[in-house]
């Protein structure tokens, strides 16, 4: 018989007749095992953006057009991409996007897409859409864990090379490829590139936070850009170029000195191979110059010539409470590649039919050690309704953000600008209303997102702060259009209204009085002459007032409100 032993606390044991078997600690340890990245992720694909089958198709899509947008400018191409949705039965489609990147050489293609945090842009400080290493390969995750398909892959490197096609799937208790099929084919037509095809389980639907949104929003971030668009009902959508000229292309940085944290800090002396505590600051981070890195060694007690290996941990701790005491010139700003005034102008006219367009791009700012600029552009009248609140696009690293608005410090400091400063009706708490569009951007090095599905960026201060500057820039720009015409147009309206209806006043008094309606008429517009003396010089005042600038555009209807 099998009895439980408790007079230890901690230490219940089972015994049989004396004999120790086993304790309660002993059977938790059989069932202690690792948990790999894919099965983590399996269990948890909502923190990836594939919560439900709508934003399922969605993150598919934008995971590949962002990989796609990245090739193609590392090999300073201008991108064409082609995004095809091809429905195969009730809720279940093939996505294929192909791109003229510079492709994929084969050893590289199955670790690409069928293993989760592999990639090039994780160690690497510049800027650029993709940060992780997860997002493509989540999603052949998806359309395997739903359809069991795998996912298809052909990638060519040069005109005469012969093109790899591959379709994979993911192994989720090792995270790695498993290859179910390899080929060498030819691509005929096609000098290089890569196409992409995975079949999943989702729902295609149009309107808000939709594909279509998506590659249009993409358009007017990426002006160079050709997106060719195909949907599940065979209707295409082009979405053209409207800039020849490549982004300037982001250089890669070192980490600076204030964005590192002691862990970071003592793996990186642990790892490097530099000889000296001195030549380590300066080799290993941005902006440490011999002078700077003396100061660190003096203040932190250490000799200059001490190898990093023989660093102790509290000697870590001094070089890292010294680093915040000392002063050091901002990081490089040649790491960000933002979109850029014209080519944002460039981008919201393609798109966006109004009446008044700006932009503004700041200079570079720091967070944690991280540069980071924030651009904005305003669209203003036209076609846009008068009556609805103010639609805000957001964008990280020029990727759309098309979920989670409330959680994102670009919103909130939307919201947290007086907008009525600049002719916009605003409620307390709330976006502002009217006939207007506000495109706000985020460049980093490494962009705080909130969660791996990179939705919505953190509220950092100086990021808000930043946001707030541009806005309140571009909002000057908006109140000086807002005076000139559309105030204007009101005081005009105004006058005529009075103007109208005096022929009507003057016939009814004349009524009254006996008197002609043609002298009652003359005296009524002498007294709306002279009353209306200060509404009038408004007008002109207005009308007076020149925008000007380089971040500045009118629509096609300017000149007949010019007119007016």
């Amino acid at each position: 018989m099998v009895k439980l032993d408790n007079k230890k606390v901690g230490q219940t044991k089972l015994t049989d007749g004396g004999r120790k078997i086993k304790t309660t600690a002993d059977f938790l340890a059989e069932k202690q095992q690792a948990i790999s990245i894919s099965e983590f992720f399996t269990k948890n694909r909502h923190l990836l953006g594939f919560d439900n089958p709508r934003k399922a198709l969605l993150t598919t899509v934008k995971e590949a057009v962002d990989n796609a947008l990245d090739a193609c400018e590392e090999m300073k191409v201008l991108p064409e991409i082609k995004v095809f949705i091809e429905e195969t039965s009730q809720e279940r489609y093939k996505v294929t996007i192909e791109d003229n990147g510079p492709g994929i050489v084969k050893a590289q293609i199955p670790n690409i897409f069928a293993k989760l945090l592999y990639g090039s842009k994780f160690h690497h400080l510049k800027m650029s859409r993709g940060q992780q290493g997860i997002g493509i390969s989540a999603a052949a995750l998806y359309g395997q864990l739903t359809t069991g398909k795998p996912i298809r892959i052909i990638s060519k490197i040069g005109e005469h090379a012969k093109a790899h096609y591959y379709e994979l799937h993911l192994n989720t208790k090792t995270n790695e490829p498993e290859i179910t099929k390899y080929e060498e084919r030819e691509w005929d037509g096609k000098e290089h590139g890569t196409k992409v095809q995975i079949e999943l389980e989702g729902k295609y639907f149009e309107g808000k936070s939709s594909i279509e949104e998506f590659l249009q929003l993409t358009a007017i971030s990426n002006p160079h850009a050709q997106i060719i668009f195909k949907n599940p009902s065979g209707q295409v959508i082009e979405y053209p170029r409207a800039s020849d000229d490549l982004p300037k292309e982001p250089k890669e940085i070192k980490p600076h000195p204030y964005g590192i944290e002691l862990g970071i800090l003592i793996k990186m002396l642990n790892d490097t191979k530099s000889h000296t505590i001195s030549s380590f600051l300066q080799d290993d981070f941005s902006r440490v110059s011999l002078g700077v890195a003396k100061e660190i060694c003096e203040k932190s007690g250490l000799e200059t010539n001490t190898k990093p290996k023989n660093i102790t941990r509290e000697e870590a701790d001094k070089i890292f409470q010294t680093i915040k005491t000392v002063k050091i010139m901002a990081p490089p700003t040649d790491c960000l590649s933002p979109i850029g005034e014209e080519r944002l102008l460039k981008g919201l006219k393609k798109e966006i039919n109004a009446e008044f367009y700006t932009a503004v791009t700041r200079p570079p700012f720091v967070y944690r050690g991280n540069p980071f600029s924030i651009e904005i552009g305003l669209a203003f009248g036209g076609d846009l309704p008068k009556d609805d609140f103010a639609r805000v696009i957001r964008y990280a690293n020029k990727v759309p953000l098309q979920h989670q608005a409330g959680a994102c410090v670009l919103t909130k400091s939307i919201i947290q600008t007086a907008w009525k400063n600049y002719g916009m009706s605003q409620s307390r708490g709330t976006l502002p209303s009217g006939p207007i569009i506000i495109v706000i951007h985020i460049a980093s090095v490494w962009v705080p997102f909130t969660s791996e599905s990179k939705e919505a960026v953190a509220s950092y201060p100086e990021i808000m702060k930043e946001v707030k500057l541009a806005l309140q820039d571009a909002g000057r720009k908006l109140a000086l259009y807002v005076r000139k015409t559309i105030r204007a147009r009101e005081q005009q309206e105004r006058v005529n209204l009075f103007e109208k209806y005096i022929p009507e006043l003057a016939k009814a008094l004349a009524e009254l009085s006996e008197e002609k309606p043609e002298k009652i008429q003359e005296e009524l517009e002498k007294s709306l002459k002279k009353g209306m003396k200060d509404l009038l010089a408004g007008i002109n005042e207005a009308k007076d007032i020149e925008i000007k600038g380089e971040n500045i555009a009118f629509g096609e209807k300017q000149e007949e409100i010019k007119d007016e």
